[in-house]
């Protein structure tokens, strides 16, 4: 009931029935606003939290992953990796773990796709409305810009997909699934403006 005070501050979510509490606290609206504001930090924050709540000994953990010797090389790598933690956790819960074109639910098939990639903008890095589930193979069409979505969140293809002869397979995983609308998550909806980001500089319109 506490957590559905922070759907009830999420616009997307108002139009929902959400069995908040009575009112959203200040304490809830103040740490929304600073979520809203700045992801990447607060998700940084909240996995370094679950990480001493859950009794793990970070030091050790981060001795386990090789962090480079220097403080601010150790702080960034820590950071990132609990960043990058976050937004996964974020989005594959926001699509209850299922593939959004495909309908996989094996975990281990499944990435946290970024629209905007990580390494353009810091401050969307943990936003989870920059992030779409998809498979393996799906995240890496995306993120190589062989497809995107419209408006509509349909599936557009990228004309170098359009093989004069594809095989099966690419006919069938690839090429057929034009038009196909994404499945929208229960909550964190892909946005927009980050939409429109990746079909105007990371989709590929030509061949």
């Amino acid at each position: 009931m506490k957590a559905c005070n922070f759907a009830s501050l999420d616009p997307v979510q108002r139009t929902r029935n959400i069995a908040a509490l009575r009112n959203a606290s200040r304490a809830d609206r103040s740490l929304w606003k600073e979520f809203r504001n700045d992801p990447e930090a607060i998700a940084s924050e909240a996995e370094q939290a679950f990480s001493l709540l859950n009794d793990q000994d970070v030091e050790a953990e981060e001795q386990r992953w090789q962090i480079p010797k220097g403080p601010t090389e150790i702080e960034r790598v820590v950071r990132g990796r609990r960043v990058q933690h976050f937004f996964w956790a974020s989005v594959l819960a926001s699509y209850e773990f299922q593939c959004a074109l495909s309908g996989i639910s094996i975990v281990d098939l499944l990435n946290a796709s970024h629209i905007i990639p990580w390494s353009v903008d810091v401050q969307r890095r943990a936003d989870p409305t920059n992030g779409i589930c998809l498979n393996t193979l799906y995240d890496r069409a995306f993120d190589r810009g062989f497809i995107t979505f419209d408006e509509a969140f349909r599936v557009v293809i990228s004309p170098c997909l359009r093989m004069t002869s594809p095989d099966s397979m690419h006919q069938e995983l690839l090429v057929d699934i034009e038009g196909r609308k994404l499945e929208f998550p229960s909550r964190f909806g892909p946005d927009q403006a980050a939409l429109t980001y990746h079909r105007e500089h990371i989709f590929r319109s030509t061949a």
